[in-house]
């Protein structure tokens, strides 16, 4: 099984390129075989050219139709949903213990998807998401014992060019990699970079 760049209707969105943190392609094809083929799939069977509806306002690219962030998500959590994957929130709290504050925090985490203990985040959003989703959210659900492993489905900076001002890259989290290595924390991981 290779992630080489698939050559479907030009509408469909296509894995365009794959990276593997800390051996995460190899763990999730030997302990996750299906669920990798299901992220496959869904993303095979998500029609971007129907999402590009958003119509800029930003002063770079008045007027310029652009792909919609929340009508992407919408269409890839029904075909997640349609294979049996789901959100899940865990509650969080904690206290803050340094005198002379006596404060709680309560609150939650999420994840996109959940599925046999394989996390899939699908980042259309900021950039500063995208390095949480990888670098906090995940280690926090690993930690709990809910997964073992994570996908962070991002777009290509193709793609990105192609959308409101300020959203992630795979180019992005790839740098940010580069430059922070690997943490003892860190759970095996691959980073999906798509594009239509």
């Amino acid at each position: 099984m290779t992630f080489q760049p698939c050559h479907w209707d030009r509408s469909k969105m296509k894995i365009i390129a794959v990276h593997s943190h800390k051996d995460g392609l190899n763990f999730l094809k030997k302990n996750h075989p299906t669920e990798l083929e299901e992220i496959k799939l869904v993303i095979k069977n998500t029609d971007a050219k129907k999402h590009r509806t958003k119509t800029s306002k930003e002063i770079t690219m008045k007027g310029k139709k652009l792909y919609a962030p929340k009508k992407l998500n919408i269409e890839m959590k029904e075909e997640f949903e349609k294979l049996g994957w789901k959100a899940h929130k865990i509650p969080v709290t904690t206290e803050v213990k340094n005198p002379p504050y006596k404060e709680k925090f309560k609150g939650s985490r999420e994840v996109d998807f959940l599925k046999n203990k394989v996390a899939v985040e699908v980042q259309f959003g900021k950039y500063a998401f995208m390095a949480y989703d990888m670098f906090s959210k995940m280690p926090i659900f690993h930690k709990q014992g809910l997964i073992d492993c994570g996908v962070e489905i991002v777009p290509m900076q193709t793609m990105m060019k192609e959308m409101s001002t300020g959203v992630s890259s795979y180019q992005q989290i790839l740098c940010d990699f580069d430059l922070r290595g690997e943490a003892d924390i860190d759970i095996p991981t691959i980073v999906i970079g798509i594009d239509p």
